[in-house]
């Protein structure tokens, strides 16, 4: 699909994943709008990144649980182009066990961790493919959504409880958005990466990061956020990849812990 006279949403895409996407997708052509949460009062570190992108890049601070904040960033895309592509990045990955240290998992930790990551991927996902059903034809598609899932949602660690069950949501009402969506020539694909290189993966300890890395197979690395924006451009690009979710993660499989 020719992204030259299409804008794209990405949301947590102020680092990250998400930056990397949004940087890409401007690349193809796209006018994209990156949604992430507003500056710390003091800090213009996201406002600044995302100008970095150029004229083409669109910061729109926002919760991603709210609603609006997706419909207020999809119209803003949509007066700049036809909205072609949306893609999920934002995200949480906060620990907790059923019985940990300090008691059971409290509910609203848990239900946070939903919101953001399982509902705000909705929230986005509704809000785009209202504006996408109204599209011109490209390429036999009107637009693709793009999610973001985990490998936790298939191998989910001890602590992951909230966060495995979050991402398992997004994996699974992938096909059956793709399912609805067809008759809309709106395509539905979710990535589950594995071990990256991300502002989450540093905001562990050293001796975890090192554990997780010793993980990786083939290749012998964690992630690039690039590998990630690579394989959203090849899934914007081939009209086959519909309602599946692609592990992304170099054959790494999770041990308990």
């Amino acid at each position: 699909m020719d992204l030259t006279a299409a804008s794209a949403v990405v949301t947590g895409g102020a680092s990250g994943l998400g930056y990397a996407t949004a940087k890409t997708l401007i690349d193809a052509g796209a006018k994209v709008v990156v949604v992430d949460l507003p500056d710390a009062e003091g800090s213009t570190d996201r406002a600044d990144a995302v100008a970095a992108l150029g004229a083409s890049a669109h910061f729109h601070p926002g919760d991603v649980t709210d609603p609006e904040t997706s419909a207020e960033a999809v119209a803003s895309a949509t007066a700049e182009a036809p909205l072609r592509a949306a893609v999920s990045c934002a995200g949480v990955a906060t620990p907790g066990k059923l019985l940990g240290r300090r008691g059971p998992l409290p509910a609203e930790q848990f239900m946070k961790v939903m919101a953001i990551n399982t509902g705000g991927t909705v929230n986005l996902m509704t809000a785009a493919a209202q504006a996408m059903q109204g599209n011109e034809l490209v390429d036999g598609d009107r637009g693709v959504l793009v999610n973001t899932a985990s490998v936790a949602a298939f191998d989910g660690q001890i602590g992951q409880i909230a966060y495995a069950a979050s991402k398992g949501a997004i994996a699974s009402l992938t096909l059956p958005a793709a399912r609805e969506m067809a008759r809309h020539a709106v395509r539905v694909v979710t990535i589950a990466p594995g071990l990256f290189e991300t502002p989450m993966m540093s905001g562990l300890p050293e001796a975890a990061r090192e554990s997780l890395r010793a993980k990786a197979l083939h290749p012998p690395r964690l992630g690039q956020p690039g590998d990630y924006a690579q394989l959203v451009m090849q899934i914007i690009a081939n009209p086959m990849l519909n309602g599946e979710t692609i592990r992304l993660d170099g054959a790494v499989r999770l041990e308990p812990q």
